[in-house]
């Protein structure tokens, strides 16, 4: 079987938009080769290597790959540039999308999947989240809780510092038998992870089709769709359901639209935590949930990336 190899040039901030964009258009791999974490690997006291090449640090492009089959190519990428396009526009006054240029190649036979496959590996996070492929086995220890995703469905795996941040944040914060909404949800990894540390109840909300199918798939995977609602939304509309924890990772400008909608549904004396974060937009963002009456109680940072838990 051929594919379209499409590669996109674009730049660390960019990049995981860019990714969403490019899930919605394959199931056969999405994959970010970003010269930062090569460096990050070099500066890794656990990894020691005897020489590296001093081209692998040079360069500002990141590269997201995405492959199409080959007879949905001339159909698809027209759709996956104009969505592109108007990602870039709407993100222009916040974001640094790079050139945006756009290069293909075919690629003859699918043993490329299996070597995309065996990047990932199981991704410790914060202590007591193991995240796990759904093609690798993996057992866990007796402190840790393992989330099991299909990374070929949709975008959220772990990797990214917006997710771990939050997934970081969620340990220290979460609570035996509360209740969390999960907006934006993507493949449904902090809603899952969430009812798997105790949890008794989570809401997870996307307005994108993929991802609220990725995220059904993944609950019913992680054998908890008895504890999780999934709904195509930006928000919940019962104003009923209140969550002791809420977590969004999104987008600056896109949490500061979203500001006023969100204490609806957060208890007194629940916790907000915000992802996605970058720093031209953390005075925006703080701004406008301080607005809302949360009180900031804790910040942290992963890279280029911030992370918030605000306290109503």
């Amino acid at each position: 079987m051929k594919f379209t190899e499409l590669t996109i040039h674009t730049t660390s901030e960019g990049s995981e938009l860019i990714a969403d964009i490019l899930w919605r258009y394959t199931n056969y791999g999405v994959a970010i080769s970003d010269v930062k974490d090569v460096i990050a690997l070099q500066k890794d006291k656990a990894m020691y290597w005897d020489y590296m090449d001093e081209s692998l640090t040079e360069g500002g492009d990141v590269l997201v790959k995405a492959f199409i089959a080959l007879e949905e190519t001339e159909k698809t990428i027209p759709s996956i540039r104009a969505d592109i396009e108007e990602t870039a526009k709407n993100g222009k006054d916040y974001i640094n999308f790079g050139t945006l240029e756009t290069t293909r190649r075919i690629v003859e036979g699918d043993d490329w999947l299996e070597i995309w496959r065996k990047h990932f590996r199981p991704l410790h996070i914060g202590g007591r989240v193991v995240v796990v492929p759904e093609w690798l086995e993996y057992s866990n220890q007796e402190h840790e809780v393992t989330v099991v995703l299909d990374s070929n469905m949709a975008f959220g795996t772990g990797e990214h510092e917006t997710t771990s941040m939050c997934l970081k944040l969620l340990q220290e914060y979460l609570t035996e038998g509360c209740t969390c909404i999960d907006v934006g949800c993507g493949s449904g990894i902090l809603g899952i992870a969430a009812l798997k540390l105790g949890a008794e109840l989570a809401y997870l909300t996307d307005i994108d089709d993929i991802a609220v199918k990725s995220a059904t798939h993944n609950c019913l995977n992680n054998g908890v769709s008895d504890k999780a609602v999934v709904a195509h939304s930006d928000l919940l509309d019962d104003t009923n359901i209140k969550a002791d924890i809420m977590l969004a990772n999104i987008t600056g400008e896109i949490l500061c639209r979203l500001a006023p909608s969100i204490p609806k549904n957060l208890k007194n004396g629940g916790t907000l935590i915000l992802s996605g974060i970058i720093e031209s937009r953390l005075d925006m963002v703080k701004e406008a949930f301080g607005a809302q009456g949360l009180r900031l109680d804790k910040q942290i940072k992963d890279g280029e990336w911030f992370a918030l838990a605000f306290k109503l």
